[in-house]
């Protein structure tokens, strides 16, 4: 099958009512396309991934991926580190990315100790980790769960461990906010998104997709118990924050 048959068109055309946005087969089939036309800087993350793991992760110790979709986080990992350094769970709430995922890790890194599960990342009795990667995630549950999730993250983490969060942010400043957003749909519009696509991606994500301010995730951050957390990389309205656990 051609690349294009990938190429995401859910909202080329002109819907009755837009539905929420749902990550359904539908959104699993394009994905790797949307996320690349769709997210600033998504590629430059995922590439940092092992290379802040080869810096910070304790030889062997076990890394969470959470809402890991199609696997991009492991396989990044996996790109860097050898089998032995580390131990993988990835876990996603869609059903249909939990299978795919998994069917390409074991394709591509057989090798290496990776499972992916289906669940809901509130509800997981996590084990001690060295690592856990939240790569847009986070904004996806309401803002009055964020703080709970990254709280008991934060108790998973073994002394000395990092968090990878990487989030859509609004601005405080609501003319720089607007410039921001004006220039991320530039950036989509380079991508070769149309104006109804915008418009109705856009009114699909409305109260799926909330989005903090950077100042609110660092001060999330501290409430849960981070001694210090950097904003390592932004791309417009689009940021990754490392978070450091006291050894």
């Amino acid at each position: 099958m051609s690349d294009a048959s990938y190429r995401d068109a859910i909202f080329s055309t002109p819907l009755d009512r837009v539905a929420q946005f749902s990550f359904d087969e539908r959104v699993v089939a394009c994905f790797p396309d949307m996320i690349r036309r769709s997210v600033p800087g998504y590629g430059q993350i995922l590439g940092m991934l092992g290379l802040i793991a080869a810096r910070h992760l304790r030889h062997g110790a076990h890394v969470y991926d959470l809402g890991c979709s199609l696997g991009a986080g492991g396989l990044a990992l996996a790109g860097t580190l050898p089998p032995d350094a580390f131990r993988y769970t990835g876990v996603d709430l869609s059903p249909a990315m939990a299978v795919q995922a998994r069917q390409t890790l074991a394709t591509e890194c057989p090798a290496h100790d990776m499972e992916v599960i289906e669940g809901d990342i509130r509800e997981i009795d996590y084990r001690s980790s060295g690592m856990v990667v939240l790569n847009f995630t986070l904004q996806f549950l309401a803002p009055a769960e964020r703080d709970a999730v990254i709280g008991k993250l934060f108790q998973a983490l073994e002394p000395g461990g990092v968090l990878i969060l990487s989030e859509k942010i609004v601005a405080e400043d609501e003319a720089e906010n607007a410039w921001l957003v004006e220039r991320y749909h530039d950036f989509k519009r380079a991508n070769g998104y149309s104006e109804l696509e915008i418009s109705q991606k856009r009114t699909a994500l409305e109260n799926v997709l909330v989005p903090d301010t950077l100042a609110g995730h660092h001060e999330r951050l501290a409430r849960a118990g981070f001694s210090r957390a950097h904003t390592w990389f932004q791309f417009l309205n689009f940021a990754s924050l490392i978070a450091f656990k006291d050894a």
